[in-house]
């Protein structure tokens, strides 16, 4: 009878351990938040998909609002077909964040995988502005800008209080007598509680 009740007794008390065990386990796991790389997903919605849309890659250093990180606007040999002596980046207003012409740059990308890291390989001389308001960087190429290699905006800054989905849109403009710039794409930023 004794032995009996002794494993009764240690059947419960390892059925209520297992328990709270799993429940603080749980518990962890719910309040531990996720920490996602700074890529764009592998799928991305939106409403009104048209086909003058094109989506650029990107890496960010840090997702979560007000850190710093760097942000790697990437332009690979595909997504333009002309050299240029101008690049604009649209930032929407929402963004609301001050851009310090200082840290940014353009440069030769090397892309980031498996086995590396996304970083510049070696800055563009170039003049860089910022718009008073922080809605555009303008980027002036000491010389055009070929075709044929990945070429990146670096920039260096604070993430914004309000998280959200940004995007921000590359104009370039060509070499020739007409200056127009022409759209290359959007990234789409993402930002994270």
């Amino acid at each position: 009878m004794r032995r009996r009740a002794s494993a009764i007794f240690k059947a419960g008390l390892a059925t209520t351990l297992g328990i709270t065990t799993a429940s603080i386990f749980a518990g962890q796991l719910a309040t531990t938040p996720a920490r996602a790389q700074g890529t764009p997903g592998l799928v991305e919605f939106r409403w009104d998909s048209s086909k003058d849309y094109r989506k650029l890659y990107y890496f960010m250093t840090d997702t979560q609002k007000l850190k710093r990180a760097e942000y790697y606007l990437i332009l690979k040999p595909k997504d333009r077909k002309t050299a240029f002596i101008k690049l604009s980046v649209g930032i929407p207003k929402s963004f609301d964040v001050e851009i310090n012409p200082k840290y940014v740059e353009l440069c030769y990308m090397k892309e980031g995988g498996m086995l590396g890291r996304t970083k510049c390989q070696t800055t563009i001389p170039a003049k860089v502005e910022v718009s008073p308001d922080n809605t555009a960087i303008d980027i002036y190429p000491d010389t055009p800008v070929p075709v044929g290699q990945t070429v990146g905006v670096y920039i260096n800054l604070f993430n914004p209080f309000n998280a959200g989905m940004y995007q921000f849109n590359a104009l370039a403009q060509a070499p020739g007598d007409v200056p127009v710039s022409g759209y290359l794409g959007s990234w789409l930023i993402q930002v994270d509680p």
